[in-house]
């Protein structure tokens, strides 16, 4: 084959793939489509509605939700807490390597 006659092919099995890709699309939206109906009926049935079913749910806060409350606090500087939870700061791993209880520096 010639350079031309790669590239019209190439060309050419493009445009099908986007048809493919486009028909694809077409049918996934479809299908979504009757998969809700049929969910909405069986809800129905039951007498719930599809808000029913997401009712109560809270949504999801970026950034992994609510800071846990602090458990430990600094023996000089007050600001510094900790709440227990993940890497354990240093001023806490001092204390505790010093002879220190973890219960000394309880909030």
């Amino acid at each position: 084959m010639s350079k031309e006659e790669l590239a019209k092919e190439r060309a050419e099995t493009e445009a099908r793939l986007r048809e493919l890709q486009k028909a694809e699309a077409e049918f996934d939206g479809r299908r979504l489509k009757e998969m809700k109906a049929d969910i909405e009926k069986m809800l129905a049935a039951e007498g719930f509605t599809m808000a029913d079913l997401f009712a109560g749910r809270a949504p999801k806060k970026a950034g992994g939700g609510a800071k846990a409350p602090a458990k430990y606090r600094h023996p000089e500087n007050a600001s510094k807490t900790w709440s227990g939870r993940g890497r354990q700061p240093q001023w806490f791993k001092d204390h505790i390597d010093g002879g220190g209880k973890a219960e000394d520096l309880s909030v």
